[in-house]
């Protein structure tokens, strides 16, 4: 018994220290658990107050890797989708000194590739980049590298034992902006870098032919895995012109046909001083034309516009001296080594911004007789003039003091208004402007649109809202009035008065005129359609019917015959009118018409700043581009020419 009693008594002290010890165990558990519950409620109140906090101190402490992926600025396309202005891929040679320099084995095969590829980078500047930043993983080795040099590369890197031996190069894309044609519709177009319009279109649709950057996002984790997310780029949209390339490198070619043969004629006779101009009277000073000469240059400027009257679409503008898209800054082209040698910085300057500029749409001039036909409008739809007027031209009027003299000294006789037009006859179109009157011809210089912008879609209209005259400065002197009737003392764009005349020929509809047609994505839907827009009526269909007759004259009997095409009716008048100041006897000649005179489907407005031949007032060449143009566009748009007998 004794035996048992001492074996219970060693076993409950036993049971007692294991039951202590789970006491203490489920204790220590509880501390545990209650622990547990605070750090995680701590962790809710963190994340919860300052969770944006710590999380940008944690990536902040991580290894990322971000790169640009650029966008492709939109295309600007003509009328029947050939392009005009592009981007090309080019692209970036990178060294990633640090993986090549822990691969030291690899350094002088990967350099021995390189210059095989890129004659450009030399070993030693490799050596020198590996050597002086040993750590840097993003050192740029050549700059905007074809695509055709980069894929010979990229095939050896890509070859399965040659791909071993190139180590830490990798290729960064970029585009640059390529203009195909060069100098074609220079002013209109414009240039850009790859992401900003400088001038012309370019500038105008900056915004819609840009994008937005894409952009790769790597992320090397603590087990060196690398998390990567890429945007993809929204390349720019495309912009579809109402310009055709095929008209557009005929009026330029006219363009530098005429102004090669000016640059001979004047060769051939050496510059002279012209006859004294055929129109004087008080002025209105205008822009001051500006634009230095060369020997290789015919004119200060030539400019010519082709648009359709009956939408306002432009389907040619042109510019010249032009300049090379693709090098805008070259003037070797206009000038000798030696005279550029001789001209200042700031020179070549002012010669480069001029040469940029847009003349049919920012330079402004006196339009001369061009004007005539809106004189005899005005006269007709105010009822003022019948139709069946007659004058009698002795050469010259007096007027306010001043005598106006008429283009043919002495005089053209008695003459009824259509060959007041065909004549061009100064003395008629005042003898016609005292009975229209200030007020009426105050008013339809309005409706006409001049002294107004014509909201065409290029950069850079000039305003001639101070130039033109108002009712009471056109009533206080008689002689502003009178050489307003054919032309002088005031001034236009060429924007303007082209988009005036085609409402003065298709019957009354002024539409905005207007070179972009739409505007379309990189899938080549359109987001957005350019309709035309009539702004506002200016003639009657009646009055536009006599004056196309009257006009038909010009061209068939009158001063217009030298743009006359066999085989089509061509409706239109010449225009001369001297510049400021009058003393040094500079003009601007000038041509505008339609075709066919019945229903004119095409104008064609051609204007010469200060041809350098001798006797300026008597240059044809307006005329002879004009024709030089009909002659070529008329049957490319298929328009009709005079029936042949037995034809309907």
């Amino acid at each position: 018994m004794a035996t048992g009693n001492s074996r219970q008594r060693k076993r409950k002290p036993k049971k007692r220290l294991l039951k202590r010890m789970q006491n203490k165990l489920y204790f220590v558990f509880g501390v545990i658990c209650v622990l547990f519950v605070v750090l995680i409620g701590r962790l809710m109140y963190i994340e919860y107050t300052s969770g944006d906090k710590y999380e940008k101190i944690v990536l902040a402490q991580q290894q990322y890797d971000s790169t640009i992926i650029p966008y492709q600025r939109g295309d600007i396309l003509d009328s029947k989708g050939t392009i005009l202005a592009t981007c090309v891929d080019v692209y970036n040679v990178i060294l990633d000194c640090k993986v090549l320099n822990a691969n030291e084995d690899k350094i002088s095969s990967t350099i021995s590739y390189l210059e095989l590829c890129f004659p450009e980078i030399k070993g030693e500047t490799v050596r020198q980049q590996l050597a002086d930043n040993p750590d840097g993983q993003y050192v740029v080795l050549a700059k905007k590298v074809s695509y055709e040099e980069m894929q010979k590369c990229q095939q050896f890197m890509d070859d399965e034992e040659k791909g071993k031996e190139i180590v830490g190069i990798w290729f960064e894309k970029e585009y640059v902006r390529k203009y195909p044609y060069n100098s074609l519709a220079a002013a209109v177009l414009g240039f850009s870098t790859s992401t900003q319009g400088v001038i012309g279109l370019e500038k105008q649709y900056n915004n819609e032919l840009n994008g937005t950057n894409g952009r790769s996002y790597g992320y090397l984790n603590s087990d060196s895995n690398v998390e990567q997310t890429v945007v993809e780029p929204q390349n720019g949209n495309s912009v579809v012109l109402t310009l055709d390339a095929n008209i557009q490198t005929i009026v330029e070619e006219a363009i530098l046909k005429a102004n090669a043969e000016m640059v001979a004629e004047s060769a051939g006779t050496g510059e002279q001083t012209p006859e004294e101009g055929t129109q004087t009277g008080e002025a209105q000073t205008g822009e001051a034309q500006s634009t230095p000469t060369s020997s290789t240059l015919g004119s200060n400027n030539t400019a010519a516009i082709v648009m359709n009257p009956k939408n306002g679409e432009i389907l040619a503008m042109a510019s010249y001296p032009g300049f090379d898209l693709n090098n805008p800054k070259d003037l070797s082209a206009l000038y000798t080594e030696e005279q550029l040698g001789e001209m200042s910085e700031e020179q070549k300057l002012d010669i480069v911004n001029n040469i940029w500029q847009n003349y049919p749409v920012t330079k402004t001039f006196e339009p001369g007789s061009t004007f005539k036909p809106f004189t005899v409008a005005m006269g007709l739809d105010s009822g003022t003039l019948q139709g069946d007027e007659t004058y009698f031209c002795d050469g010259g009027e007096e007027v306010g003091g001043w005598t106006i003299g008429c283009v043919k000294r002495d005089g053209h006789g008695e003459e009824d208004i259509r060959w007041a037009l065909a004549n061009s006859c100064n003395d008629a179109m005042m003898q016609m402007v005292r009975v229209i009157g200030p007020s009426n011809f105050a008013k339809f210089m309005s409706v006409y649109g001049f002294g107004q912008k014509t909201g065409v879609d290029l950069p850079g209209e000039a305003s001639t809202a101070s130039l033109i005259f108002n009712e009471e400065q056109l009533a206080q002197t008689e002689s502003n009035l009178a050489t307003n009737s054919f032309g002088q003392n005031f001034n236009v764009t060429m924007i303007q008065l082209a988009s005036a005349f085609c409402s003065l020929v298709n019957g009354g509809d002024m539409f905005q005129p207007h070179i972009v047609k739409r505007i379309v994505d990189e899938s080549g839907d359109t987001v957005k359609e350019v309709s035309p827009v009539i702004m506002k009526r200016t003639v009657s269909k009646d009055v536009s019917e006599m004056l196309l007759d009257y006009m038909l004259t010009v061209v068939d009997e009158g001063t217009g015959k030298k743009a006359a095409v066999e085989g089509y009716q061509i409706a239109g008048k010449t225009g001369t009118a001297q510049k400021q100041p009058r003393e040094e006897n500079n003009y601007v000649v000038s041509f505008i018409g339609c075709a066919p005179y019945d229903d004119p489907e095409v104008v064609v407005y051609v204007a010469i700043d200060t041809p350098h031949v001798a006797a300026q007032d008597k240059c044809s060449y307006s005329s002879y581009i004009a024709k030089d143009i009909f002659e070529q566009i008329l049957p490319y748009l298929n328009v009709k020419g005079i029936p042949v007998e037995g034809e309907e």
